[in-house]
């Protein structure tokens, strides 16, 4: 049978609509190589993400080191704060991962509709993208796309990491220029080697947009934006108080080396900083703590909270040549899992 066939066979999968449009590369204006569609395993009940992506559109797009890169990180990956990747499998048209399907929607999306968060609220989601990033970070690696479309809440209202085509495992510095341009630490816009620093400048930027609704260093064009961030220079409004200043400031420091985070007291200054003062960080991890967000799910394959876009016909992706198929000869995994139950 054709490849295309199998992975229906092999898994029982049930596509139901396509919910989210993924892989947008922002930086480059080409558009999209991908779709992530919500499926449902015909035994088990269970919903998942599927994330389809073309050959010849990644190669075109000249992103395989990216696409390849999400699917190694995503393969060391065993925390409930980000999705996990349960298979990946290929065929002569596209790329395919099985991912955690997290039916809470975006954070953006409860940003926009409550308008802006109260501390506590902030606070909280910040707390639980701390201790996601001290993992991440434990493991050598960069996730360099923390924004809050990337941050989704489960049915229970904790987050969950995804879109990891930016996350690289580090051994020293990077310099590769990729983000979403509001989210960019200084280092990346210079093109100066950077590190695991730049997700703490991101992690500021969102705490900062979680309490106004608004990034803090908007402006009407992309080479005045770049300008704010290189001299860092932004501003506070009244409803920020004095506990969430100070974190802020300490993450958007220029200077790297004495970005709040990146210091040599790591990890263990972001957690004492005065704003966390009130936060268990054991019951963090855990996920002990009762979410501030209760989003509206009826079941686990609700896709409720995200948008609907067109769907597209699959058939329409062109078949690969060699060459480019070339650069994803270890792409599967999990593949023996399903081989053992035909």
């Amino acid at each position: 049978l054709h490849s295309w066939y199998r992975i229906f066979i092999f898994y029982s999968l049930v596509f139901i609509f396509i919910f989210f449009k993924n892989n947008i590369l922002i930086y480059s204006g080409t558009g999209s190589y991908g779709r992530v569609y919500l499926a449902r395993q015909r035994d088990s009940g269970k919903f998942y993400a599927l994330k389809v992506m073309s050959f010849r559109k990644i190669v075109r797009s000249k992103q395989q080191n990216h696409v390849l890169s999400e699917r190694k990180v995503l393969e060391k990956l065993n925390t409930p704060f980000a999705v996990k990747l349960h298979w990946a499998y290929h065929d002569a048209k596209c790329l395919y991962m099985l991912l955690d399907y997290v039916p809470g929607g975006e954070l953006l999306s409860h940003i926009r509709f409550r308008k802006q968060f109260s501390n506590d609220v902030a606070r909280f989601y910040a707390a639980e993208i701390v201790v996601a990033l001290e993992y991440l970070h434990e493991r050598g690696i960069v996730y360099r796309d923390l924004k809050p479309e990337n941050v989704l809440i489960d049915r229970h209202g904790h987050i969950k990491l995804t879109d990891f085509g930016f996350a690289k495992l580090l051994t020293d510095r990077t310099w590769t220029m990729c983000g979403t341009p509001e989210y960019l630490a200084p280092e990346i816009v210079t093109g100066k080697g950077y590190n695991q620093a730049v997700d703490w400048w991101s992690l500021g930027i969102l705490i900062y947009e979680m309490l106004s609704g608004k990034t803090p260093f908007e402006a009407p064009t992309a080479i005045e934006l770049y300008q704010n961030i290189v001299y860092g220079d932004f501003k506070f409004t009244r409803q920020f108080e004095r506990g969430a200043r100070d974190i802020i400031r300490k993450f958007l420091r220029v200077e790297k080396s004495k970005r709040l985070g990146n210091t040599k007291e790591g990890i263990l200054a972001v957690k004492n900083h005065r704003w966390f003062v009130s936060v268990n960080w054991d019951l963090v991890a855990h996920r002990r703590l009762q979410p501030p967000i209760n989003p509206k799910v009826s079941h686990d394959g609700d896709a409720g909270n995200y948008h609907e876009y067109e769907e597209i016909d699959l058939n329409e992706f062109k078949e690969s040549s060699d060459e480019d198929m070339r650069h994803f000869v270890d792409w599967d995994y999990n593949i023996s899992l399903v081989l053992d139950e035909e």
